[in-house]
């Protein structure tokens, strides 16, 4: 969906296709007939917006048979979808019945990570409307903590700096913009908005900035204005917005709360959980751990995408309102801080079993609710939504 910024900038707003994962072509031809039009049917427009996630090998075909492209540029414009942002944070294997610690490989130090996005730029050049010159790609940020040594930080700079050459040589070849976006996450090198500023300030490229995705701000227990206004003091694009909630429990040390919190401990994502102590946000890699071990004395957050419109049972909530703050601030000013906004809800069918959708019809109402609600949020903030 495109809706009209009161200064006149167009903003889009997608959903993120990697809530029904494919790994080749043929899986993302399907999606868009299975899942991406009927929820723009149930949204009632003629054009909706989606932000593509395209694995490795779907990625390869796309780069490397000119024909390819072409059907799937066919294929968007039949089903009256149209693509302005991708998801390049998972490589491949984001079905897979475990996930876990996979989906942070390869890393930024890794050559394979680095040829991945700017094939996913090269793509995402040719798939942008006729009547768009920018897009915007997320992606991982640098690496997982563990494994970042002083020798992979300086590799992945490298890479970065190497990626920016090519946006700029993809730009005066194309037309067309491509930016990448870190997207900071808990458990990552660059977990908070503010350990982005030290390495994307180190590669002082308008072209590389921040993807803010909504829960991770969230489970770090960032304040929104403020990590948004200092990636804007430091001069750091936000190149895209992932919108989404995490799973919030007040009081994790009753009874009644760890069991409800134990639903959402699941097999097949890392659910990243923190508290706030006196030193600072503390946490476990995943929730079955913080259930073991976290101390109960403040309040936990879960990195666990929930619907935007649909809040976890009590005793639990969600961080909708963190959510919301951000939006007005990315929005709702003056000027838009980011054009490109992407609804990203990929754990509906790893909810706890009552919760998720039975079937296609369910998760396209779903998928279609989250948009109508940011749509709402939206023109509240004076947006106009646009034909």
């Amino acid at each position: 969906m495109r809706l009209r910024h009161p200064d006149g900038t167009t903003v889009h707003l997608a959903y993120c296709t990697n809530v029904h994962p494919a790994e080749t072509l043929d899986g993302v031809l399907a999606q868009l007939r299975d899942h991406c039009e009927p929820v723009r049917r149930r949204l009632g427009r003629d054009r909706l917006g989606i932000g593509l996630w395209l694995a490795h090998a779907a990625a390869r075909t796309l780069d490397t048979d000119p024909s390819a492209l072409r059907a799937l540029r066919r294929e968007l414009d039949l089903r009256g979808l149209e693509v302005v942002t991708l998801n390049g944070f998972p490589y491949e294997g984001f079905g897979a019945d475990e996930v876990k610690y996979r989906v942070y490989k390869p890393d930024w130090a890794d050559p394979e990570r680095l040829e991945y996005t700017t094939a996913l730029a090269r793509i995402l050049a040719a798939l942008l409307p006729d009547d768009v010159t920018e897009g915007s790609i997320s992606t991982l940020p640098l690496g997982w903590r563990t494994a970042w040594t002083a020798d992979r930080a300086q590799a992945g700079r490298t890479a970065l700096l190497t990626l920016a050459e090519r946006l700029d040589t993809l730009a005066e070849l194309t037309g067309r913009s491509i930016r990448v976006g870190l997207e900071p996450e808990p458990g990552c090198t660059v977990e908070t908005t503010g350990d982005a500023l030290a390495p994307l300030t180190a590669v002082g490229h308008p072209r590389i900035g921040v993807c803010v995705d909504t829960c991770h701000l969230a489970t770090s227990f960032e304040e929104p204005s403020a990590a948004l206004d200092a990636l804007a003091g430091a001069g750091i694009p936000v190149v895209k917005s992932q919108l989404s909630a995490a799973v919030h429990a007040e009081h994790p040390g009753r009874t009644e709360v760890r069991a409800a919190l134990g639903a959402y401990a699941e097999p097949r994502f890392l659910h990243q959980t923190r508290t706030l102590t006196p030193a600072g946000p503390r946490g476990t890699d995943d929730l079955d751990e913080a259930l073991d071990t976290l101390s109960r004395a403040a309040p936990w957050r879960a990195h666990f995408h929930v619907p935007l419109h649909a809040a976890p049972a009590a005793p639990l909530t969600s961080t909708l309102p963190v959510f919301r703050t951000a939006l007005t601030h990315l929005v709702g000013g003056p000027h838009p801080l980011t054009r490109h906004l992407e609804v990203e809800t990929y754990t509906w069918q790893a909810l706890p079993p009552a919760l998720r959708p039975r079937g296609r019809a369910r998760l396209a109402d779903g998928i279609a609710a989250e948009l109508a609600l940011a749509r709402g949020l939206l023109t509240d903030l004076g947006l106009k939504e646009l034909p």
